[in-house]
């Protein structure tokens, strides 16, 4: 009787130093993520994100530094997942209420997330700036993006800076609102579909006004 035929055992991928590095990071931020989501800013400890992330607070130093820089790696990955979702929307030859339309679904997606319920415990905690004071890089860098953003579903040159900036905020400002009360429990968040629909007007209304001068 012939012996059976032994199989190489199967080889594992080794996986690069800076692939190790990107996963043990975002194990991290999706702790801190999770933690506030879940028990709020105040019990995020040093010791709960460990304990949640399955590293050492060493490990967390040596990727981030300290507490505050993991926050603002979380506040950066944060907006980065909100232009990536918003960047995967088709818009090429769409009229301007289905671009609205789009923005706006997608848009809200991020804001009802836990992601952005973290985002915001994190801003709401962060110290006020004194006046005159400029604000961190981080937040030269994300504006920068949502420009980039705005204008690629809404290229309406027509528009003045001043009302595509108004315009701007009134949408983040909205959705942050609806988003703030639905984090509070309002029970009147259940009609959330009538604020939205009342936004995706409001922005058809400007931007096609804009579009036709």
């Amino acid at each position: 009787m012939s012996a059976g035929i032994r199989l190489p055992p199967p080889v594992r991928e080794r996986r690069s130093h800076a692939e190790r590095t990107a996963e043990t990071r975002a194990k991290i931020m999706a702790a801190v993520v999770e933690s506030i989501a879940e028990v709020g800013f105040q019990r995020t400890t040093a010791s709960e994100i460990t304990r949640r992330a399955g590293v050492s607070w060493g490990a967390v130093q040596h990727h981030f530094g300290d507490k505050d820089g993991i926050l603002v790696a979380v506040l950066e990955d944060s907006f980065h997942h909100f232009a990536e979702g918003l960047l995967q929307v088709e818009v090429e030859g769409l009229p301007v209420e289905e671009r609205v339309s789009r923005f706006v679904d997608r848009a809200w997606e991020h804001f009802a997330s836990a992601r952005y319920r973290c985002t915001f415990e994190i801003l709401l905690n962060q110290p006020i700036p004194e006046t005159g004071a400029s604000g961190p890089p981080w937040q030269g860098a994300m504006l920068a993006a949502w420009n980039r953003i705005w204008e690629r579903f809404f290229p309406a040159p027509q528009l003045g800076r001043r009302e595509v900036v108004t315009l701007q905020l009134y949408a983040i400002s909205l959705l942050s609102g609806l988003a703030t009360a639905r984090m509070l429990g309002d029970p009147a968040t259940r009609l959330l579909s009538g604020p939205l629909a009342l936004l995706k007007q409001s922005l058809v209304a400007r931007l096609a006004s804009g579009s036709a001068a």
